[in-house]
């Protein structure tokens, strides 16, 4: 999956994700069985989630990885055990999933312990709780280090709902506050994630699988290498068409303009616009 994301999508960062089964759940929530049961990996809810994490050695191993093909790697970290063990490997960023942004001891220590950028979701987040985090990263001084995401936190969410006019909120209130705004997507599709880069989002998150029909909640939500191919190609498009025109005429505009432009005696002679100071 990194090769293909890499190699074939161009993608600049692959993301995994870091749970503590026993510290997130309760006696209780581990021992029940999977909600879904088609979907379970293990006979409880707590051992499906322990069949499919990866050991701090095998996370070592996928950062040695993403960086052989070239890319970055992070780790969404739900919990403090798992937040204290990816900081050893040191990645370009952490991410903190919406379902735990409010875990405030998280928030603290890696304050308090990570040097690097802290990326963190917001989706089924109030706006006082979203306040309340900026405010806990402006006390250690560590705003500036803050990517905030606008998301709708469901598997897939349909296109009402993603609301992406978040992202200019956000941007409103928080835009001087932190390092940037970003989107992450759980939604069908790319075009979404096109209209989110217009409208100021930095980083563009969504989930990736080689197969939709595979069994988990998350394929469905996930784009396939081609999707993501073509999501990272055009957001790249995007990005470079948005600025203003330097001049009033582009030298790509010269040509055609002598050539087409209709001028009158009211319009004047054809003129070569100078560069604009």
């Amino acid at each position: 999956m990194i090769s293909v994301a890499a190699k074939v999508c161009k993608v600049d960062v692959a993301k995994f994700q870091k749970r503590c089964n026993r510290e997130l759940l309760s006696p209780q929530e581990y021992a029940s069985p999977h909600p879904v049961p088609e979907n379970a990996y293990g006979s409880s809810y707590g051992l499906h989630r322990e069949a499919l994490e990866f050991s701090l050695d095998q996370h070592a191993d996928l950062k040695q990885y993403c960086e052989l093909e070239g890319i970055s790697y992070t780790t969404s970290v739900w919990d403090l055990t798992s937040a204290k063990e990816i900081c050893t490997l040191n990645p370009d960023f952490i991410k903190i999933a919406s379902a735990t942004n409010l875990h405030m001891d998280l928030h603290r220590y890696l304050c308090e312990n990570f040097a690097n950028k802290i990326h963190i979701s917001v989706g089924m987040t109030t706006l006082d709780e979203v306040e309340r985090i900026v405010a806990l990263y402006e006390d250690y001084r560590r705003a500036k280090d803050v990517v905030l995401y606008a998301c709708t936190s469901g598997y897939p969410v349909s296109f009402q709902d993603v609301c992406l006019l978040e992202i200019e909120r956000l941007r409103t209130l928080y835009e001087d506050r932190v390092a940037a705004i970003g989107f992450s997507g759980h939604h069908l599709g790319i075009a979404v994630d096109l209209a989110a880069v217009t409208l100021g989002a930095a980083w563009v998150e969504r989930h990736f699988t080689l197969d939709r029909t595979w069994k988990g909640t998350d394929h469905a939500a996930s784009l396939e290498p081609e999707g993501m191919r073509r999501l990272a190609r055009d957001i790249r498009a995007v990005m470079n068409s948005m600025s203003f025109k330097p001049t009033e005429i582009l030298d790509v505009e010269l040509v055609q303009r002598r050539k087409l432009k209709w001028m009158s005696e009211e319009t004047g002679p054809l003129r070569v616009v100078q560069q604009q100071a």
